[in-house]
């Protein structure tokens, strides 16, 4: 391995040398980003990512109940349409199955289907969105 010697007056000398990359790939760039971009962008992409706690996925699961792909752009869209109502703990009603939804997290906390929503009692929402 070679010895950096001080003979260097930027990172980009050291960088040219030892990454064997050129000095004309800086002007081909794209301009710089704000940091306050890329946080927004990020936040976008995951905003529509909607998680299932691990009981939820179980409940899913032992109950045998596969959301379609159109029930689960519903239940997406049911939680964006109750954190513009302000909404932080919602029942979002899709179909027949019924879930209690953190909205600003975006996780779903439970899942039931008809079944089990019999009693039509759910506690500790503040919303409720039915799709």
């Amino acid at each position: 391995m070679e010895k950096i010697t001080n003979r260097f007056t930027s990172i980009e000398q050291v960088a040219g040398k030892y990454l064997k990359t050129s000095g004309n790939a800086r002007t081909q760039e794209e301009p710089p980003v704000s940091f306050g971009e890329i946080l927004r962008k990020k936040q976008s992409e995951t905003a529509s990512e909607l998680k299932f706690s691990k009981h939820a996925s179980m409940r899913l699961q032992r109950r045998n109940i596969n959301l379609t792909k159109e029930q689960n752009e519903r239940l997406e869209n049911g939680v964006l349409r109750a954190g513009e109502k302000g909404i932080r703990e919602s029942l979002v009603m899709v179909d027949s199955l019924a879930f209690i939804v953190n909205v600003p997290s975006k996780t779903v906390v439970t899942a039931m289907d008809q079944t089990e929503t019999q009693n039509n009692i759910f506690t500790n929402i503040d919303g409720a969105v039915i799709m």
